[in-house]
């Protein structure tokens, strides 16, 4: 089992399983000519919604600069934590395109609604791609009006939300807890424009589990900031992040909370499935060809750990490193350093793989050819003991590559 591979034994992972695996979801998707870049299939505009109304709690971007549908969304959950469901495009993100964008937000919000049953009021909208063009709403109209919606549907919006990802990131597992089966699904795009500031790219995660929505907002939010949050491939934040989650509650039951019996392991199938699909995306960050898992220990403080890992992971230094395979250490320490965690250079050490190359601040005489080598992995792991305190977190990286300057310098043309 690699560090890819996020099950466990409590859970019965589903191959093939997504966002509809759960009960009382359905999901569809088409063509509608929004996104005219990257390989086909180009599914472009996808609707995930519940059989009934659903529970729900969601995450948006901290960049400043935001799309229509962030501030919908934003919106939305201000007032409420009941919603029909989610419409995303891809392929234009409706970001700067002033109040005729936000009428569009809107009237993309009512279309997906009118699918599911429900309204503009009670749809998430999700808006990915370039920014500055305006959507092309009569395709967008005549896309929406070929949508079926289904059970087997969530594969297909699974591919809509793609922009440059090179392949679809979903997940599903089962689990049960006193003789009741829960299900946990989810999907996510991501490949660029990776740095997560709030919530993620784009999430989306679903359970049949009835919920609690005070405990699903705060329980979210707590498996976003290991997850989604601990990921990065070029240092930038979207300008429409949104990470979401949705119960369906069709595995009935009382709904779950504090002190709940599937309260536990139910927490833990949202993290497992999150954790997968974030480190999916990391995986398939544009043109990388390896994940970097970054785990810093011996800090101060679980935030001082996030920040160090976090740092050593988006720093070009060591990604650029890692494509080299240089077993050039300094730039780990470099990274830490910088980090604004706290750190003793003289008790800090650093493994890279299973080698230690920096021992309670002295350097190891250990064969380097050895350590190339750990860093040709499809997983290069790397540790830092920042030598102040007990705490750890894990981050996940991609190396940088010469591929990532060709597809971005030929996004639009």
């Amino acid at each position: 089992m690699t560090s890819l591979d996020a099950s466990t034994p409590a859970f019965d992972w589903i191959d093939g399983g997504g966002v509809t695996t759960p009960l009382g979801f359905v999901a569809g998707a088409v063509y509608a000519g929004i996104k005219t870049y990257g390989d086909e299939p180009r599914l472009d505009l996808g609707v995930l919604g519940g059989e009934a109304p659903l529970t729900a709690a969601g995450v948006f971007t901290r960049n400043a600069v935001t799309g229509h549908s962030v501030s919908h969304g934003r919106n939305l959950f201000a007032r409420t934590s009941t919603i029909r469901g989610v419409v995303i495009n891809s392929g234009n993100a409706n970001t700067v395109t002033g109040t005729q964008g936000a009428k569009d937000c809107a009237h993309l919000a009512a279309l997906a609604g009118a699918l599911l049953g429900g309204t503009a009021g009670d749809v998430i909208v999700g808006s990915t791609g370039v920014i500055g063009r305006m959507l092309p709403m009569a395709k967008v109209e005549r896309g929406a009006s070929e949508i079926t919606l289904s059970r087997d549907g969530g594969y297909a919006f699974s591919r809509a939300i793609m922009t440059t990802d090179t392949h679809e990131k979903q997940a599903a597992l089962r689990f049960e807890v006193a003789g009741r089966a829960y299900r946990v699904g989810g999907c996510a795009k991501g490949s660029g424009m990776i740095h997560p500031n709030m919530g993620t790219m784009y999430g989306v995660v679903t359970t049949d589990a009835p919920v609690d929505a005070a405990w699903l907002d705060a329980t979210w939010r707590a498996i976003v900031d290991r997850t989604f949050n601990m990921i990065d491939v070029d240092m930038d934040t979207s300008t429409s992040d949104m990470a979401l989650v949705m119960a369906s509650g069709a595995a009935g039951g009382d709904p779950v909370s504090a002190g709940h019996p599937a309260e536990a392991m139910l927490i833990a199938a949202i993290d497992a499935v999150a954790g997968r699909l974030a480190r999916s995306v990391a995986r398939d960050g544009e043109g990388a060809t390896c994940l970097i898992e970054a785990t810093a220990s011996g800090a101060a403080s679980v935030e001082d750990a996030r920040i160090a890992a976090r740092t050593v992971t988006s720093s070009p230094l060591v990604k650029t490193a890692v494509t080299g395979r240089d077993p050039n250490w300094g730039r780990i320490m470099m990274a830490a350093g910088r980090s604004g965690a706290r750190i003793d250079q003289d008790r800090a050490s650093v493994w890279i793989g299973e080698h230690c190359v920096l021992d309670a601040g002295q350097p190891v005489a250990v064969d380097l050819k050895l350590v190339s080598e750990a860093m040709g992995h499809e997983v290069v792991s790397i540790r830092v003991d920042l030598g102040v305190g007990d705490a750890s977190a894990t981050a996940w990286g991609c190396n940088l590559t010469h591929e990532y300057v060709s597809i971005n310098a030929d996004y639009t043309t």
